[in-house]
């Protein structure tokens, strides 16, 4: 079969096609026909070894396709159902190996290339607007990258819980993907202090959360948005690792609670991922979340789509068909 293997740790150009051997399902396993898979930022990390794996690694923490055949004592999954995943490794290859723990059915309408677009992401910004800080009604929230594919999602359903959403864009472009998405207010980062702009937007009060997959560029001005006792949701780190903060700047920011979560503890239990991914197809199906491919590569061009995600050049959610 077609896979993409990391042999050792570093630029795109790492990213290799191979031809492997087809793997094979054991207890508890199943064996999947991979047909789409999304591009994020912890396959970026792992790639570069931000975040350590073992060498050799094929890469792909989220992908959907159908089920080829079943290890032993699996028997909620039969041959042909389509399923998805995330937080598993080995969707850039043809075919991977999962455990039935980590699969989701992927309903009927609800597309490959839908579930590929929105498991990891989506489950992210599910866990972001409803568990580390659940939006309430009323609220204003700042959305960082709003035009990417996470931050696109974030602000659909922190619009959809009833919030005031502020979001962050670069270009003219952007802005209007944002708003596309339901973004109330636009800050031109490239353009206007953030923080500032925030204070200016919200009378001096300052948002109750702010959710940031930047880190280092945005940390700072993210920290300086927040109203008293405001959540900042440090969840990711596109432009590099924030460096260590002395907890003091919590009480001068007004008491305020930070937190570095992962996708990972969130789904954690096969009954809140099940949850999760029923609350995001139901939503697709229903046509009330709005899913923007930003680019489709063939598999063989993982590495470009690695370089145009972390361009941020690209809107929306990119992936490998």
């Amino acid at each position: 079969m077609r896979a993409i293997v990391i042999e050792e740790f570093g630029g795109p150009e790492v990213l290799r096609p191979a031809e492997l051997d087809d793997p094979a399902p054991g207890p508890g396993q199943v064996l999947v026909d991979v047909s789409a898979r999304g591009v994020n930022f912890i396959d970026v990390y792992q790639r570069a070894g931000a975040y350590q794996v073992p060498l050799p690694y094929v890469p792909g923490m989220e992908a959907v396709g159908t089920v080829a055949a079943l290890g032993e004592g699996v028997d909620s999954l039969a041959t042909g159902d389509r399923v998805g995943w995330a937080m598993a490794p080995g969707g850039y290859a043809d075919r991977a190996v999962i455990d039935a723990s980590r699969l989701v059915p992927v309903p009927d309408d609800v597309t490959d290339e839908q579930a590929a677009a929105v498991l990891l992401q989506g489950m992210t910004a599910h866990y972001l607007t409803h568990s580390v800080h659940p939006v309430a009604e009323g609220e204003t929230v700042l959305v960082h990258a709003a035009a990417g594919g996470t931050g696109l999602l974030i602000v659909q359903l922190a619009k959809a819980r009833g919030a005031r959403v502020i979001g962050t864009v670069s270009t003219d472009a952007k802005e209007a993907v944002a708003r596309e998405a339901g973004a109330d207010e636009i800050v031109r980062y490239t353009e206007t202090p953030v923080a500032e702009a925030v204070r200016d937007l919200t009378k001096g009060e300052g948002v109750a959360a702010v959710y940031d997959g930047v880190g280092r560029d945005t940390f700072d001005a993210s920290l300086a948005s927040l109203r008293p006792r405001g959540v900042l949701a440090l969840f990711g780190q596109s432009s590099g690792a924030v460096e260590p903060v002395d907890p003091k700047r919590l009480n001068g920011a007004g008491s305020v609670y930070l937190t570095r979560p992962s996708l990972a503890h969130f789904v954690a239990d096969r009954d809140e991922l099940l949850g999760r991914a029923r609350d995001l197809f139901t939503l697709i199906g229903e046509g009330r979340l709005n899913l923007r491919i930003g680019g489709r590569y063939p598999l063989e061009e993982a590495g470009r789509a690695h370089e145009d995600l972390t361009s941020r050049g690209t809107t929306g959610k990119l992936l490998l068909v």
